[in-house]
């Protein structure tokens, strides 16, 4: 596992992404959002995300599991990472 690259804070998931994910899925996909492994946004975000690292903003990741659309959200704060699906934001 790569050295993260931002504390993750809480870590907590919306129902619908913990009914759909296994455990070991969800440590994958905080493995790769702590590691700046950004998934599936547009260059713009991933180059945001990087700014954000930096600077102390908010942090989105996005991955497909299985066919399923999955967002992880990092607070400016770091106090807590969130998991969820797209249209429960």
């Amino acid at each position: 596992m790569s050295q993260p690259r931002f504390p993750l804070g809480q870590i907590v998931a919306t129902a619908g992404a913990a009914s759909k994910l296994s455990p070991i899925q969800i440590i994958g996909l905080l493995s790769r959002h702590a590691a700046g492994d950004w998934g599936e946004v547009p260059p713009e975000d991933a180059q945001e995300n990087e700014l954000s690292v930096k600077e102390g903003f908010r942090i989105l990741s996005a991955y497909k599991v299985d066919g399923t659309a999955y967002w992880l959200i990092t607070e400016a704060d770091r106090s807590c990472t969130t998991i969820l699906l797209p249209d429960e934001y």
